[in-house]
Order: structure tokens, then sequence, then C-alpha cells
């Protein structure tokens, strides 16, 4: 049987790389669906792809209202909430701290972390209705340590690992799991493509060469681990951080010929 028959879904930033990996994923392994972002055009394309079984729901990750709308029309889509993928991010165009302006700092804190912090909190009367549930929170490997250029995205992907291990004990009794998926360089417009404001991208200043595993990410990469933290096979495991990055993280690898 299917790991999410009968469970709903809801992933926001659903419409771009990751997110449309997630979305399909889910609904392969039999769950409803519920695509939240804020391309109405792509979104909608895509639940129409999917069936029935999946929804499309304008969704600003940084607006309480917004929330208060999407949360409800889950549930009468599908009649529960049972997991939350809080997917949706922004990149800040690079500049050191000093040329970094107000307004860049607070639209990256608002959608990466303020917005992971407003879906916590409006998605735990849903799920406590369904009985428990689970929480995703996408960070990056940029929460493990300094990125120059970078500040505003590092120090909200910092501050979303204290929200989710805050959630996961606040939460833990009423059998909702929270955790942290902390992705790499992975293949998606996100990383290929300038963020606003910028000439280059995130791709440009990584060479997979030295990594143990020398190739980009894919989103399924993060997808599968994803499907297990939301599942019933990881019922014991809250308030985690996992690393998807090929071992970017542990330095560079020996050249093949020095092996």
């Amino acid at each position: 049987m299917p790991r999410f028959d009968n469970q709903t879904v809801l992933v926001t930033g659903g419409t771009g790389g990751q997110g449309t990996s997630h979305v399909r994923a889910f609904h392969a392994e039999g769950a409803n669906v519920v695509i939240g972002g804020l391309d109405a055009e792509r979104g909608a394309a895509l639940a129409d792809e999917l069936g029935p079984r999946a929804h499309f729901v304008h969704l600003d990750v940084t607006e309480e209202s917004s929330w208060a709308a999407a949360v409800p029309a889950a549930e009468r889509a599908f009649g529960s909430l049972d997991v939350l993928v809080n997917n949706a991010g922004v990149q800040n165009p690079p500049a050191p701290i000093e040329h970094t302006d107000r307004a860049t700092w607070s639209r990256i804190l608002d959608v990466n972390l303020t917005g992971t912090f407003l879906g916590i909190r409006a998605a735990i009367p849903a799920l406590r209705r369904a009985g428990g549930g689970s929480i995703v929170n996408i960070a990056s490997i940029m929460a493990m340590g300094g990125t120059a250029h970078y500040a505003p995205y590092v120090a909200g992907k910092w501050a979303v690992r204290g929200l989710t291990r805050t959630a996961a004990l606040e939460l833990g009794r009423d059998r909702i799991r929270v955790n942290t998926i902390h992705p790499g360089v992975i293949a998606t417009p996100f990383i290929h493509e300038p963020a606003a404001g910028a000439t280059a991208a995130i791709a440009d200043f990584y060479s997979p060469e030295p990594f143990a595993v020398p190739r980009l990410g894919e989103p399924t990469d993060v997808t599968r681990l994803l499907l297990f933290l939301t599942s019933s096979e990881a019922s014991f495991i809250t308030g985690s951080e996992y690393v998807v990055d090929g071992g970017l993280l542990l330095g560079p690898a020996l050249p093949a010929e020095a092996a």
C-alpha cells in the first residue's frame, strides 16, 4: 500500500524545482497534495495534471491571512492536514554585510524564517485534529556554517534550526514530529539562476569536483529523504537535522589519481 494513502500533504513553494519534485512524489505515494505557491498558472496546471487528489492554493508564506485561508482550504478539499513541508524560500543577491540593505535583509528573513514560523503556527490546530502528523522545514547547508556575501540567507536558515528544535519539543506530546532537511547545491533554477538583483548564480561558486560524491544534487535526492521523514517509518524521529549535500561539508575529497 502506498505510504501516504488517505493523508494530505501541503507543500509550500510547490511550483518550484524542489517543490514540484516533492509534490509529485507524495502524490505517487498515494497522498492528497495541496500545492501552495504564488504562481497560480503553474500551480493550477500541476494540479490539473495530477488530477482529483491535487489542489492548488494561493499562498504567500509571509502573510498570516494567506495561511489562515490555505490550511482550511486543505481540510475542506481533503478532510484533514497530515503533513506540512515548509519548502518555500528565496535567496539574497550576494553582497557583503556592509552593502546589504535593510529591505533585502527583511525580505529574506520574512520568507525563509517568518514564513516557516507562520506555517508551523497555522498548521498546528489542523495537525492536532488529524491526530498528529509531521512538519519538515527545508533549510540549507548554509545553516551549518558561515557563507560570505549571503548573510540574510545564512541567518534565516540558522534560525530555522532553532525554531525546528523548539517546535519539536512543544509538539511531540501531540504526536506532531518536526524535523529539518539541509540541502546542498541542488540542480534547480534556485541555484542555476541569479537571485533578483544579482549577476551570478550560486552554482557559479560551487564545483562538485571536490565533493565526496562528485555531482550536483538532484531534487529527488531531497525528496526521497523527505518521504521517509514524513512517513510512519520515521515515527521515533523528531527535532533532527539531515544534510543532503554529497559530502560538501566534509571538505575536499582526494582526487581519483591520489586515492
